[in-house]
């Protein structure tokens, strides 16, 4: 098959050579129009001032073109100039009006041609990112889910560099408030050309995220980047599975289908509710409040639109063998499921589907308005419908704001959520899977004991690795042999008899003997990683107790060791006598 090729990416040197190259007939023409002029004034016969004949010489000449053609007007040197003098000069003057007048409109035609703004947006943009000196991560494509990431990276105090096609939307990056410039350019992002000059291959460069509405879009920024820099961590939005397949064969670690994830979200949701709040708790956008739902119920559902969501969707209710009836204006593949024709927007095809006696209904079609209308007429005619409405665009949030759903499906929000969740610690992505393994339960228990402790916020998550950078307080301790357990380390060392409003959820050691909710009395060990949940300011705090000797000290021994260097002296010289013996 035969592959377009790449759109040549306006180089940033080339800014000077297409200028030039734009002015090189208004230059020539105004090179011969004073070269022409200085001519005629030396073979032009003047008068001196005894009435002799006299011939400007040609530093005289060009220094009078020049101060005529600026401006200046010194008047005729040396001498008052004849009248085949002034004859010439007044033809030449006319001449480089002309002359100046194509070489200003050839100017301002250069300015604003497209061309030329590209190529100087671009050798901004490269120079911006090549002086980025602190960790950034690499977005390809500037849409929702673009926006929303690079919102809570700039939350977390990371910098984004942007390539988006689209115009219109990178243009609204200088709207948005973000407290550190986001630099950004307008290109094709899969070109490999574009990714180097956005950092791909820069020593601050963290992370590549691909979310660009093309499935070979985001394949291409993947085989970039797992040729170019292969030791980045790369998250690809797939909806299609070849892609996502040809994706895992080139070694994408992150692939991130959103109908597939929501389609695995439900199934858990129907399986293990508190599982499902739990995950729901943890990896939502920080700061935002998380509303307890009621659970899915167990009953027969009703699903409008058998598209590419709506199939996932059915996926998942057969994987709980959960009865459901099909609404499409076309039939669905198999013959196993009830099928309906229509749209659901009208009472007589849910009617049809036996609404009034279904728990739930999927509003899954690829129109916001359409499933908007199936909801409400819906809920109408069965007011304890279990409602999942699908928002295809996050600009209708408004709408579906004003709507009760039970839960609202957004594209945008499920690929930003699991891609913070990888970013923002990678320790999350298996304690995650470690909760979608255990039992309803022990979930329960778990939700209830997290969101009494920090309520219903979503929680900031972290890791902390237990070694001389992160911790070099507590490293040391443990390296001396003493035992801390985790109970300690969690005191406020404000107060050691306060607890700081986190918790430890997960601890990593490089025996594998990995810990889920680690028991308070269990002891650290150096090299150790933990995997915290807590309330804003509880990160700050924690991370001071392990990394400061005098606050670690503190919180295990409740002594306040003297701070400074004259301090210590003193504490010193007072301890100095009660170690003498009497005689």
């Amino acid at each position: 098959m035969h592959e377009p090729p790449f759109e040549p990416l306006a180089r940033h040197h080339s800014v000077f050579f297409l200028i030039m190259r734009r002015l090189r007939l208004p230059l020539i023409l105004l090179i011969s129009i004073v070269a022409m002029t200085v001519l005629g004034l030396t073979l032009a016969p003047g008068i001196d001032v005894d009435g002799r004949p006299h011939y400007l010489s040609f530093f005289h000449a060009l220094y009078f073109a020049s101060y005529t053609a600026t401006t200046i007007g010194f008047g005729e040197i040396p001498y008052a100039f004849s009248d085949q003098q002034r004859l010439w000069v007044l033809v030449c003057i006319y001449l480089s009006v002309v002359g100046w007048a194509y070489t200003l409109g050839t100017v301002f035609a250069i300015l604003s041609d497209r061309n030329l703004q590209q190529a100087i947006a671009t050798q901004r943009f490269v120079r911006a990112v090549q002086h980025l000196g602190e960790p950034f991560y690499l977005i390809c494509g500037y849409g929702e889910t673009g926006r929303l990431i690079c919102h809570a990276l700039d939350r977390l105090g990371y910098r984004s560099v942007v390539i988006e096609r689209d115009e219109s939307k990178v243009g609204e990056i200088d709207l948005h408030s973000y407290a550190a410039d986001v630099p950004f350019l307008t290109a094709d992002a899969s070109n490999p050309e574009t990714l180097r000059y956005a950092g791909l291959t820069h020593e601050s460069c963290i992370g590549v995220i691909a979310l660009t509405n093309d499935d070979s879009a985001n394949l291409a920024i993947a085989i970039a980047a797992r040729l170019l820099a292969p030791r980045l961590p790369v998250m690809a939005r797939a909806e299609a599975l070849e892609t996502a397949a040809n994706m895992a064969s080139f070694g994408t670690p992150h692939i991130i289908n959103p109908f597939e994830k929501f389609g695995d979200t439900l199934a858990l949701a129907l399986h293990a509710p508190a599982a499902w709040q739990l995950l729901g708790w943890l990896t939502g956008l920080p700061g935002t409040t998380v509303e307890r739902h009621r659970e899915p119920p167990r009953g027969a559902w009703v699903l409008c639109g058998h598209g590419r969501f709506g199939k996932l969707m059915v996926d998942a209710m057969d994987s709980e063998a959960v009865p459901v009836t099909i609404i499409d204006r076309q039939p669905p593949d198999d013959a196993t499921h009830r099928w309906v024709q229509g749209d659901g927007t009208g009472a007589v095809a849910l009617l049809e589907a036996g609404i009034k006696d279904a728990v739930g209904i999927v509003a899954g079609t690829s129109s916001d308005v359409d499933n908007l209308s199936i909801a409400v007429t819906a809920r109408e005619l069965n007011k304890n419908l279990f409602v999942i409405l699908r928002q295809n665009h996050y600009a209708n949030r408004a709408l579906y704001g004003a709507f009760e759903s039970d839960i609202t499906v957004v594209p945008s929000e499920i690929i930003a959520h699991e891609c913070l969740a990888i970013l923002s610690t990678p320790l999350l992505a298996p304690f995650l899977d470690e909760i979608r393994s255990r039992d309803e339960e022990w979930c329960a228990w778990l939700l209830d004991r997290m969101t009494r402790r920090l309520g219903w916020t979503v929680p900031d998550v972290w890791s902390e690795r237990i070694n001389l950078s992160r911790a070099p307080a507590l490293y040391r301790r443990l390296m001396r042999g003493e035992t801390i357990t985790i109970d300690q380390l969690l005191r406020s060392h404000g107060n050691r008899n306060e607890f700081l409003a986190c918790e430890v959820l997960y601890l990593v050691r490089d025996d594998d003997d990995d810990l889920v909710i680690p028991a308070a009395n269990t002891a650290v060990r150096p090299g150790d990683e933990l995997l915290l949940a807590g309330r804003p300011g509880a990160r700050g705090r924690f991370g001071f107790n392990i990394a400061n000797e005098h606050s670690l000290n503190y919180i295990l021994t409740g002594t306040d060791l003297p701070g400074g260097w004259i301090w210590e002296k003193l504490a010193q010289r007072k301890k100095q006598p009660s170690n003498r013996h009497l005689p």
